[in-house]
């Protein structure tokens, strides 16, 4: 079992994080779904109070950068639009669910179980304990973000059943009407013997396997109805307050930092990048950061995560390492000079 030394910080509306270029604040929503009106109002947070953009993270949530030390008006104007129903729960709503559900494909909508579980958890004083790393998923069948290393999640089987995932591993089969019970339960099962643990992973049995995550394409989708969505990717996950207004309706955030949009928009498509990389902030918006790690990022277009230090943040399970470090990068473990990474993310990205 890990034994961590540190309380888990991670960051939220109440209790952000000091970065280099100001406090950091993270949103949870869950499932990724977003209103329309609370759109406006990130988009208002973040060019009022501030770096002008609202930055996608890889849980379905968003940040806000830039932000003065005092938090009193962001977190009033995010309480108004519903997006802090319960503040002394705030940092343990991670939940994601499948983005497209309800909309094309899987077994069943579990767009209701979302918002029972997210129900169900902030009704347990006790999940309030959660660490704010821990992780929840409804999976409508397809297995996309079962594959996302959750510490519990319920996948379907078909309309009626699913199975429960323990970091990874199959439980036993849950029917449809008691999947958030079930999840609930073994939350608190997990507070009784995590320890020091942030994750269920890093008690004894739990290595997890995960598998190979499966991201919604960026580009247009038949719906179920036989109407047609949008899925956005921007570069970096970083949307303008003028971009996050442009969408004109509810949105799904994904854990792939993209926006599913249920209603096509050609001009939509303007906002997706055709690359594949991600990176961290970087310099100059981390004191950690070795390099301004998305500068040299816009180089390549491989499927690559650059990262500034060894923590790695936001980093896809699939991507390829990329950590600064003196003389360059180190590529999954190998030192590689900034000159010469195009040609070496190229040539991983073609075995």
């Amino acid at each position: 079992m890990s034994v961590r030394v540190r309380p888990d910080a991670c960051p939220g509306v109440f209790a952000t994080h000091d970065a280099a270029d100001g406090a950091l604040a993270r949103v949870r929503l869950p499932g990724g779904r977003v209103s329309a009106a609370q759109l406006e109002v990130l988009a208002g947070c973040a060019d009022e109070l501030g770096d002008g953009s609202v930055h996608l993270t890889s849980r379905g949530n968003v940040q806000l950068r830039g932000l003065a030390p005092d938090t009193g008006e962001l977190v009033g104007r995010l309480a108004d639009a519903g997006l802090l129903p319960a503040p002394s729960h705030e940092r343990v709503r991670n939940f994601l669910a499948s983005p497209l559900s309800g909309l094309a494909g899987g077994a069943v909508d579990v767009r209701p179980l979302v918002a029972e579980l997210d129900a169900a958890v902030c009704a347990e004083p006790a999940l309030a304990g959660l660490p704010g790393r821990f992780l929840f998923a409804l999976d409508d069948g397809r297995g996309d973000v079962a594959a996302e290393d959750a510490d519990l999640c319920w996948q379907a089987l078909d309309a009626r059943t699913g199975v429960v995932l323990r970091a990874g591993q199959p439980g036993p089969a849950v029917p449809l009407g008691e999947a958030v019970a079930v999840l609930v339960r073994e939350a608190l099962r997990f507070l009784d013997i995590r320890g020091s643990a942030w994750r269920m992973r890093e008690l004894p049995g739990f290595s997890g396997s995960p598998g190979r995550p499966r991201p919604v394409s960026p580009g247009a989708f038949a719906r179920d109805d036989g109407g047609q969505g949008i899925c956005v990717a921007p570069l970096f996950g970083e949307l303008t307050a003028s971009q996050v207004r442009s969408f004109g309706g509810d949105v799904v955030v994904t854990p792939w930092r993209s926006v599913v949009v249920p209603q096509f928009r050609a001009d939509l498509l303007e906002l997706s990048s055709d690359t594949m990389v991600s990176a961290c902030i970087g310099r100059p918006g981390c004191a950690k950061s070795r390099a301004d790690v998305r500068a040299d990022a816009r180089r390549v277009s491989a499927r690559a995560h650059f990262s500034g230090c060894e923590r790695r943040c936001g980093k896809p399970r699939d991507a390829v390492d990329v950590v600064a470090a003196d003389g360059g990068y180190l590529v999954d473990g190998a030192v590689v000079p900034v000159d010469a990474l195009v040609d070496v993310l190229a040539q991983k990205g073609n075995r």
